[in-house]
């Protein structure tokens, strides 16, 4: 079974300095239709303005994953971690018993946008922790790299959930086929271009909700750029 999640009815928040779409419930956005798909709870698409960012603030017990497409986000951590965020890497960071952090946009002109994930985790209360890696074109193009999972397979960050993400890029001719194993659920967020997910058609945006199928299909693609979440039902 899949479900299309059309961009144009994400919930939108507009702050001036922050400009966010929500797929899931999130602050003053609330949907009891959309709480959340398997283990993931949040995926923000947002857009800093130049000089603007998130002062400090905290998280706990929770697998927070950030995915900059343009731009690049300073990030300072209670951990003691100063990072730089720029397009290709993908960072990692356990909130665990509790962490507190700052993410601006310190470029005088430019815009960052960028995708916020949260995953809830399967184990509570781990020591906090931070991880960042980078992942060029060349390794997602036509394909279906592995990014974030459990183990760190492939050089991919580690994340305390019983879930795996697949970052790719796409054009004519590429297609992709990612088996799931029965009882999972998989979350298809198409950051831009178009593409078919199992012969249904997404634009920018636009997030496909799979459930009880074999497998995630990427076909017929244009210019795009796509995140794929298998996830615990």
């Amino acid at each position: 079974m899949m479900t299309l999640r059309p961009s144009k009815e994400r919930g939108y928040a507009d702050h001036g300095w922050l400009q966010s779409f929500h797929s899931f419930s999130f602050a003053g956005y609330y949907d009891p239709k959309h709480m959340g798909w398997g283990n993931l709870r949040v995926i923000n698409e947002d857009w800093i303005a130049a000089g603007k960012g998130f002062g400090t603030h905290g998280h706990r017990d929770m697998e927070i994953i950030t995915y900059v497409l343009t731009g690049s986000l300073a990030h300072k951590d209670s951990m003691g971690n100063v990072k730089a965020i720029p397009p290709g890497d993908v960072q990692r960071m356990s909130a665990g018993t509790g962490v507190q952090h700052s993410e601006f946009n310190h470029a005088p002109n430019d815009t960052t946008h960028l995708l916020q994930i949260w995953i809830e985790p399967n184990v509570l209360s781990v020591s906090p922790s931070y991880e960042q890696k980078s992942f060029s074109a060349a390794e997602k193009q036509g394909v279906l790299r592995l990014v974030a999972s459990p183990d760190g397979a492939q050089g991919s960050v580690t994340i305390h959930a019983d879930a795996s993400l697949y970052a790719g890029l796409f054009d004519a001719g590429q297609t992709a086929d990612l088996p799931l194993r029965p009882g999972r659920k998989a979350y298809v967020h198409l950051v831009r271009g178009t593409l078919m997910v199992n012969g249904m058609a997404l634009t920018a945006g636009d997030a496909a909700l799979l459930n009880d199928e074999t497998a995630v299909r990427i076909s017929q693609a244009q210019a795009a750029e796509v995140l794929v979440f298998d996830l615990s039902a």
